[in-house]
């Protein structure tokens, strides 16, 4: 067996010290290939990152910025791990709906940079301990009201979403038809009014579907 490929990262921080120093904690893993190095969204796009990258963003950028600044990572088909000195409510929320894939603030140490990004390459969501409670507490609030039951199918299907799996991808790994799949996607999406997929995958963190496995 040939020996695993190594986790294509990219990172986003306009500090140059903070940058330099996101930098060499990613040179120096063995597991992680580290690609463009920018300070705006605008020079990361130029860098022709390979598609599927995690890529670390700050929010505060110039240019493009905030959550808008993930749509347009997201948008290139990478996934993406906010590090942010801003870590409110408002900017958590805020950057999984628009589908970050995780979110440190910038306390976080050289390890748990490290523990985000693989969880997020092996397909999962990570947001630190000391923010998810945003999360959970915006689940409560949504939660108020009557209980939100899915089946067991729909919680996998929901779970492969915000794992980053498109429709056919979903299929194949299910062992159904797109068509099916679709079908499961419109009964969650009747059941919890989440239309777009970054809403989806902040619905599986919220309600811990996030982290289970499909099967």
């Amino acid at each position: 067996m040939g020996t695993p490929e190594n986790i294509k990262v990219a990172v986003i921080e306009d500090h140059p010290l903070y940058r330099a120093a996101v930098a060499r904690v990613l040179e120096e893993a063995p597991d992680v290939e580290l690609g463009a190095v920018a300070d705006s969204v605008a020079r990361f796009a130029v860098c022709r990152q390979p598609a599927g990258s995690v890529v670390v963003l700050d929010l505060k950028l110039r240019g493009v910025a905030d959550a808008a600044a993930v749509l347009e990572v997201v948008g290139m088909g990478h996934r993406v791990l906010v590090v942010s000195a801003h870590a409110g409510q408002t900017e958590v929320l805020g950057a999984i709906s628009a589908g970050a894939r995780g979110y440190l603030s910038k306390d976080a140490d050289g390890d748990e940079i490290l523990r985000a990004i693989r969880e997020i390459a092996a397909g999962n969501s990570y947001v630190s301990p000391t923010l998810a409670s945003f999360v959970l507490n915006s689940s409560r609030e949504r939660n108020a009201g009557p209980k939100l039951v899915l089946s067991e199918r729909e919680r996998q299907v929901l779970s492969l979403v915000a794992a980053g799996e498109r429709d056919q991808d979903i299929a194949e790994l299910m062992s159904i038809s797109v068509r099916t799949v679709r079908s499961y996607l419109d009964r969650i999406r009747d059941k919890t009014g989440r239309r777009r997929r970054p809403e989806l995958t902040r619905l599986a963190i919220e309600e811990g579907i996030a982290y289970e496995q499909g099967s």
